[in-house]
């Protein structure tokens, strides 16, 4: 299948935080069931393709990514027969539907771990995992200086001695891909779900997974828990590209389905490399969730974000927030503010050529929740600290009602407690109003999907009053306009199509941005 004809190059992709989203059986956890219940406000919404998370046994240690079987469902959000259900029903709606895999690292609950545990140093079983002795006259220093992505050092030691290697946490120990049943085991698990029907797959910590020879210590400047511009061993090491072109042939095997990494790399010329024709079809490009609402800013992470997709002949990716950062609503200011400012973004994510990815609550404006110290879940805040939790954004979702849990569970013990303040933002509360943040989001997506002027890859800038832009769309004609000054501007001559917010006097206010044609 041809790239610039397949149907991921301009989808619109909606990621659902299972755990989240729709709760079926009064557990207060999101389940598949839960999703399949809901999947005619996602066919209203008009996306293309769901991004479920992972939702495979797990013990839960990191929420469902510390995974102890990959093929198979855990009880808590179903079974395999709702699986299949789920799928066929989002397919007669015509919504793809995408799984994430966790290739870098298994749960210390896994059967492979398990019988490393139970082996001896040298064993086959250990070699499945990175065992290593350790440093100094007893062994009892770690075998290197790296440090885990959730804090604190990544190595653990077992009774024997020995430490493993885990770049998350210590129940999540990282695999050993030098060995070739690590190899096969995935590719059994791609199989397994491509067989069942799914349209692809996520990579999750697509750059990880190889790790260099001799496993050299990190440079003291490296900044441990997020993208650094000095080199890390932990991460991006070139035999990781093999393991891609493995992925890649099986899915070449089933024609229509494809991939995208999560890669945390900030070099543009080694990004580039996860993308090669026998490569990844798509790579999450973070460069907007990590700008911000500035004008100048947001032009140069757009040009930045088309370069390098394009110089391997893939489509770009677009995203403003996912389960792991801040909702753009608070990265954006909180309050009113915040909201506009979303609101405004929304328009430019769905203006630009490439694939979209949409995660679950911000087509209803949602911000952080601020979680009590004793309702706290994530394993990242237990060990860095608060300030480094993600539960605040991965809050249940409000669909009706007053009171919470606002149709989410019938349990009103929600997994992660839920806001009182949500009565105003509900799916019910949103859905017939046509200023809504959700109705701005159907009509976006709607026009997006419909409309001629949104043809063409690639961008033509217009001159703009400080602290805005406007790009048109060559090959189509659509304008898009931001404004991120303190001050009314004039718009390009045009057609308006949707604003973010009213025009005033025929002006675009500040935090807005407009479409035209």
């Amino acid at each position: 299948m041809e790239r610039d004809v397949a149907w991921w190059a301009q989808a619109v992709f909606y990621q659902v935080y299972v755990r989240s989203f729709a709760d079926s059986d009064g557990d207060g956890v999101g389940d598949l069931e839960g999703i399949r219940g809901k999947l005619g406000y996602l066919e209203l919404l008009g996306v293309d393709a769901l991004w479920l998370t992972p939702f495979y046994r797990s013990p839960m240690a990191d929420h469902g990514y510390d995974i102890a079987d990959p093929r198979d469902v855990d009880p808590m959000f179903g079974t395999l027969g709702d699986f299949d259900v789920l799928l066929t029903e989002a397919h007669k709606r015509g919504i793809k539907v995408t799984v994430d895999v966790v290739p870098n690292h298994t749960s210390n609950t896994h059967a492979w771990f398990k019988s490393a545990m139970a082996a001896p140093p040298g064993s086959p079983e250990r070699d499945r995992y990175i065992f290593r002795d350790g440093l100094g006259p007893r062994g009892d220093q770690p075998p290197n200086n790296w440090v885990s992505a959730f804090g604190g050092p990544a190595w653990t030691r077992v009774p024997d001695g020995q430490w493993y290697l885990h770049l998350f946490s210590p129940q999540q120990p990282d695999l050993n891909w030098a060995n070739h049943e690590v190899a096969a085991d995935l590719e059994r698990t791609l199989r397994f779900w491509l067989d069942h029907g799914v349209d692809g797959f996520r990579v999750d910590v697509a750059h990880g997974m190889a790790k260099p020879p001799g496993l050299p210590d990190m440079d003291p400047r490296v900044n441990a828990l997020g993208p650094s511009e000095f080199y890390d061993p932990r991460f991006d090491n070139d035999r990781v590209h093999e393991i891609h072109q493995m992925i890649r042939k099986v899915l070449d095997e089933y024609p229509g389905t494809m991939a995208v990494g999560e890669i945390w790399v900030t070099d543009e010329e080694r990004l580039a490399r996860y993308l090669r024709p026998d490569e990844l079809h798509l790579a999450f490009n973070f460069r907007l969730v990590l700008t911000h609402f500035d004008a100048d800013a947001l032009r140069t992470a757009i040009e930045r974000s088309l370069a390098v997709p394009k110089s391997a002949g893939a489509p770009a990716t677009w995203t403003l927030g996912n389960h792991d950062v801040w909702r753009q609503v608070s990265r954006y200011g909180d309050g009113e503010r915040g909201v506009r400012r979303a609101r405004a973004m929304a328009l430019v994510e769905l203006a630009l050529p490439g694939a979209v990815y949409l995660y679950n609550g911000e087509e209803l404006g949602l911000g952080n929740v601020d979680i009590p110290p004793d309702a706290v879940a994530d394993p990242r805040a237990k060990t860095s600290g608060p300030e480094f939790g993600r539960d605040a954004s991965r809050v249940p979702l409000p669909w009706e009602g007053d009171l919470p849990p606002f149709g989410f569970s019938r349990n009103p013990r929600t997994w992660l407690p839920m806001p009182a303040s949500w009565a105003s933002v509900t799916v019910e509360a949103q859905l017939e109003d046509p200023a809504s943040t959700l109705s701005l989001y159907r009509r976006a997506i709607e026009i997006r999907k419909s409309h001629e002027a949104f043809r063409g890859d690639d961008l033509e800038w217009y001159g703009a009053p400080a602290g805005c832009f406007a790009f048109r769309r060559r090959g189509g004609g659509l304008v898009c306009a931001l404004n991120t000054s303190a001050s009314p501007i004039a718009l390009p001559p045009g057609e308006v199509l949707l604003s973010s917010v009213p025009l005033v006097n025929g002006k675009l206010p500040p935090d807005a941005a407009a479409w035209l044609v």
